[in-house]
């Protein structure tokens, strides 16, 4: 059975099909450009090879000399919002060149919200990936609880698992506010008196002094929050 990673060279690698007399000319990144823009609109469920063509104005069978299935397509979408992550100023302490990192991934996947959908699994490999990949490495050598690269692997680790899922969380919170017509407000609003009877019953205590007393933060004050208590972690591990 042929899987998405028979082919000898990746699409990165593999030169571009030789231009042809065509009324439309087409490129790898002229079809990824029609593709993130599709993805943005309609997401990835609304993603197609006959969307793309339509778009370009040229035969669905024509794009195949350019990518040869979904999981290529997908590989050249996530890169080029790679390339803008990669684009962020450097840095000159490892904390701040980190943070910089999480803060760009955060921006460009509110602005592209499918690229969340595509975090956490495999790693992506494509050149601008692998620029940002090396950039967050290189920076988190630096910091005094990394001493070797066992310790490198559990930072990227923790590191890349705080921004996944924080970045997810975020994304799955804006698309049911704009599926159901509600934001977490009025939601907390309409549950307010089953979540008031509950916690009189006393058998909730903590959940309840989170309630009253917890500070309710906007998404981008609680991911620099949270990213600054995990570089705490990772530079204290020194002194542990």
């Amino acid at each position: 059975m042929n899987t998405p990673y028979d082919n000898e060279l990746p699409v990165w690698e593999r030169p571009e099909p030789k231009p042809r007399a065509a009324p439309v000319p087409l490129s790898r990144e002229k079809i990824a450009t029609v593709a993130i823009r599709i993805a943005d609109e309609h997401g990835l469920d609304g993603l197609s090879v006959r969307k793309i063509a339509k778009e370009l104005d040229v035969g669905p069978m024509r794009l195949y000399g350019y990518v040869l299935n979904r999981s290529e397509l997908l590989d050249l979408m996530v890169d080029v919002v790679y390339a803008r992550i990669a684009d962020v100023d450097r840095r000159e302490t490892w904390r701040d060149e980190v943070t910089a990192i999480a803060c760009a991934t955060r921006a460009a996947a509110l602005d592209h919200e499918w690229f969340s959908d595509l975090l956490g699994g495999r790693p992506h490999l494509g050149p601008h990936a692998l620029a940002v990949g090396e950039a967050t490495a290189a920076a988190l050598s630096r910091a005094p609880g990394v001493r070797d690269i066992d310790d490198l692997q559990r930072a990227l680790g923790v590191l890349d698992a705080f921004i996944t899922g924080a970045i997810r969380r975020e994304v799955t919170e804006r698309r049911t506010t704009r599926s159901t017509g509600t934001d977490e407000a009025a939601f907390q609003v309409s549950r307010g008196p089953y979540l008031t009877r509950m916690l009189d019953t006393g058998r909730f205590p903590t959940v309840a002094r989170l309630v009253v007393e917890g500070a309710h933060l906007n998404p981008e004050e609680t991911f620099s929050h949270n990213l600054t208590t995990i570089l705490d972690g990772i530079t204290r591990r020194h002194d542990a």
